[in-house]
Order: structure tokens, then C-alpha cells, then sequence
């Protein structure tokens, strides 16, 4: 099993992976079909108008997480990593006010968001609970090609057939051999063993299977520029976060007292902690507020990661820079077999998937940075997902706010803990990693469906209600 740490680590833009970014990259991908597509044509249609409809807990919570919106950009030609934040609104607002899309290389279509994009809450598709059944029309109304694609978590989009196939262990990747193809975390143990290598190590020698050492760290590099880019543009944004919930961002103001706190060495007993959670607090109100971001592994959980990397740079006197390439190594040899064996997926298995993933990916990243043996790095990593087992996505007015923003920071809180606690021990420890993946993947089947990423349930309802 191979899982690019590039598609662990995706560049795009908030608030959601799997219901912005996800629907973006399946818009782009119908409109390729249209043109390269292996599709019955017929001589005299042409396509002239688009239609897509959007279902489960797309219809649901997708006007709160952008969804319509990030159709609508990837419908005219724009990509996650690629569209620029600052021109969103312009790019809607012009396709509003013509009632059509024109995309590059493309003849114009009809396309009116009021008409045309469908919040379908009656109709689940059956493949995942993020569906989206993308339609062309001829002049007439008549359907020329119809396509499913399914936003499966972390911005990762199947199409129906795909899914069918269960690929989902790889859905942008190669099926060339690695050396070190482990499906699961005992098999990375007993790789790491046989071989003595790191399990950065590893999954580097996996990465550089595909591409070269340069372009691995340039590419590493890129996705830490992006993170600590957003941890400083959240700590230097303040006002109401849009969405209707007016939420006030509390990032840069907490932010300057710990700076004034630092500055006169006064004696705070959690002060780690607190700068732990206002890194968090701050990309995830970036997020929110639908800034460049780095999916790890999902949008709503991106804080985790970041956080912690700065943490580690802040707090530990020996942390070398050079090193975060090992940390992402690691968090994505963990995210990988998260993925592969359960889900990181909040409308598939609720929070536990999400800021669980992450703070997992975190602790491990963390206790490798420290020194760890394989053996601690995969405690670390148990520890922090064993305690978010159960965690429910209940999101407030469908945004990724309440309770999103702050269950970051202590997801970031977790992940340095277990790593801590990890590092203490010499790496056997009662329950396996491989044990706590598969109770969450059995958690979230048996998890009532209110409680993943519908705002049909939990805080979503009783904040309202008081």
C-alpha cells in the first residue's frame, strides 16, 4: 500500500476538504470529461448547459462549508492549489450575474447557480455520503453525459466506477512496487525492524520511487511554507468569521498577550498549552474564513499538524528546521494506513477520523522529531487517536467553527501529550495501533448518522435550541 505524502498533504482552500476542495476537483474533472471523456456522442448535440446536484452531507452542511461556491470555481477552470482567495468572490459574482461558466479550452454554458446547482436532501447517493451527480445538457434539456464522483475525505474525489473498484487505498497514485509497502502499522513495524531504518526513512525511500530527493524536500518544504503561512496570517487577522454565526477570530489577540507574557518572562505553568492552541486557533480560523490552507488530513482538522510543528520549533532548544521533513514523513506514513484501513472522513466516521487523524499524524510526527524508535512513534500515534475514539461531527450552522476551531487546539494539546507520554516508555504498550484504527473504522459504521457531518445532531442542534 502507497499513499503519497503529497496526497496526505494537500495545498487548497478552506473551509472544508471534503465539501470545497473535494467538489472543486470533481467539477474540474466533469469538465475534462466532457472533452476527453469516452462518452457516446452524438453527431449533431452539443453540450450547452451544465447541471449538478449535490447529495447527503454535501446537500446538508454544504452551504455552510462553500460547497455551492467551490462548485461553481471548478465549474470555470479553478483548482484547489491553484485559485487565488482574493478572487473567489469576483469569480462567483461575474457567473451569477451572466448565467454561465467559461471554462478554459471550453465553449461557454448555461450555467445559473439558482437553477442549475441542486442541494438534493431527499436523495442520498449510495456510494458516500458526499455525493454529487454532475449533468450535461443539449439545447433541449436532453442529458448527454451524466457523472457521479464522491468527495471521499481529505480532498480525495472518486468517481462512481472508482469507488465501485475500491481503490480507494489509491486514488491518485501509481501501482509501481515500493520498497516498503506496508498496509498496516505492524507491517511498518516489522519493516522498520528487519531494515533498521526510521519509518521517515521509509516512506521517504517509498517517495523517491517517484519522484527524486530535491524535488521530495522542495515539494516537503512547499507544504510547510503553506502551513506556517497560514499560522501567520491567522495570528495577524482579527473580526467576525463569515457564515451568519458571526464567531469572533480570538487568534491575534491571544497571540499578543502570550507575546507580552513571553516578553516579561512571566510564569505560566501552561504556557506551552496555550501556544499550542492559538497556532491551531489560527489556521483554523483561517480556514474558516476560506484562506489558503494545507488539508492534514482534512481542512477541519488542518491545525493540528501545523501546530505542533510550531510548538516544536518554539519549545525545544535542539529542533533543527531541516527535520520537518521527517515529521511530515512520519505523519503521513500514519495518515496513510489511517486512511487505507479506516477513514479520515467526517461525513464517514464523524471527528474521530478528522482532528483524531490529525493529532494521531501529529503525536507521531513529534515523537519522532524527539528521538523515538518506530516502536514509540507508533505508541504515540495510539495513544492520541485512542483518545478521540467516539468523537462525533456536529458542526454548528453546518460551518466549520463551533466546535471545530477550538477542538484543534486540543487535538494539538493530545498529540504533544501522547507523544510525550510515548517517549517516557520504551514502545510496547497494551493496545496497537492497528487495534485503535479498526475501532474507530467500526465506530463510525455504527455511529448514528446525525452525528457525521450532517448538523442534524449534537451542538449543531441544542446550541441552537438554547
Amino acid at each position: 500500500m502507497f499513499l503519497s505524502v503529497f496526497d496526505v498533504f494537500k495545498i487548497g482552500v478552506g473551509p472544508s476538504s471534503s465539501h470545497t476542495m473535494g467538489p472543486m476537483s470533481a467539477a474540474v474533472r466533469f469538465l475534462h470529461e466532457i472533452l476527453h471523456g469516452d462518452w457516446p456522442r452524438p453527431s449533431s448535440a452539443q453540450v450547452a448547459r451544465i447541471r449538478v446536484s449535490l447529495h447527503g452531507s454535501l446537500a446538508f452542511t454544504g452551504i455552510g462549508h462553500g460547497t455551492g461556491r467551490a462548485v461553481i470555481l471548478g465549474l470555470t477552470g479553478e483548482t484547489p492549489d491553484q485559485v487565488d482567495p482574493d478572487r473567489m468572490d469576483a469569480i462567483i459574482d461575474g457567473v451569477e450575474r451572466k448565467m454561465r461558466i467559461e471554462p478554459a479550452g471550453h465553449p461557454t454554458y448555461a450555467f445559473d447557480p439558482a437553477q442549475d446547482l441542486i442541494f438534493d436532501r431527499k436523495q442520498p447517493l449510495a456510494g458516500h455520503a458526499n455525493g454529487m451527480a454532475f449533468l450535461a445538457l443539449d439545447r433541449d434539456d436532453r442529458v448527454l453525459l451524466r457523472r457521479v464522483y464522491y468527495s471521499i475525505g481529505g480532498g480525495f474525489v472518486l468517481s462512481e466506477e472508482e469507488l465501485a473498484a475500491k481503490d480507494r487505498a489509491r486514488p491518485s497514485t501509481s501501482n509501481r512496487p515500493v520498497p516498503f509497502p506496508f498496509a498496516t502499522a505492524n507491517e511498518m513495524l516489522e519493516m522498520a525492524s528487519r531494515s533498521g531504518l526510521s519509518i521517515a526513512e521509509m516512506k521517504r525511500a517509498n517517495e523517491e520511487i517517484f519522484v527524486d530527493a530535491a524535488e521530495l524536500d522542495r515539494g516537503l518544504d512547499r507544504i510547510w511554507m503553506a502551513m506556517d503561512g497560514c499560522i501567520e496570517r491567522g495570528l495577524g487577522q482579527d473580526g467576525i468569521m463569515p457564515g451568519g454565526l458571526k464567531v469572533k477570530r480570538r487568534a491575534r489577540a491571544i497571540h499578543q498577550k502570550l507575546e507580552d507574557d513571553w516578553q516579561r518572562n512571566t510564569v505560566n505553568p501552561l504556557l506551552a498549552n496555550d501556544w499550542l492552541s492559538v497556532f491551531a486557533m489560527a489556521v483554523n480560523e483561517e480556514n474558516a474564513s476560506g484562506g489558503r490552507v494545507v488539508a492534514a488530513p482534512t481542512n477541519g482538522a488542518a491545525g493540528v499538524i501545523p501546530a505542533t510543528i510550531r510548538y516544536y520549533l518554539k519549545f525545544h532548544n535542539d529542533a533543527d528546521p531541516r527535520s520537518i521533513r521527517d515529521y511530515l514523513l512520519t505523519a503521513a506514513a500514519i495518515g496513510g494506513l489511517i486512511k487505507h484501513n479506516a477513514s479520515i472522513s467526517g461525513a464517514e466516521v464523524g471527528c474521530q477520523g478528522e482532528v483524531g487523524s490529525a493529532a494521531a499524524m501529529a503525536a507521531a510526527g513529534l515523537a519522532a522529531l524527539m528521538g523515538g524508535t518506530p516502536a514509540q512513534v507508533e505508541n504515540a500515534a495510539e495513544i492520541a487517536l485512542e483518545h478521540h475514539l467516539g468523537m462525533t461531527c456536529d458542526p454548528v450552522g453546518g460551518l466549520v467553527q463551533v466546535p471545530c476551531i477550538e477542538r484543534n487546539a486540543l487535538g494539538a494539546v493530545k498529540a504533544v501529550t501522547a507523544a510525550s507520554l510515548a517517549m517516557k516508555g520504551d514502545g510496547t504498550h497494551f493496545v496497537s495501533l492497528d487495534a485503535c484504527v479498526e475501532t474507530m473504522r467500526q465506530t463510525g459504521l455504527d455511529m448514528n448518522e446525525r452525528y457525521k457531518e450532517t448538523s442534524t445532531g449534537g451542538l449543531a442542534v441544542n446550541v441552537v435550541e438554547c
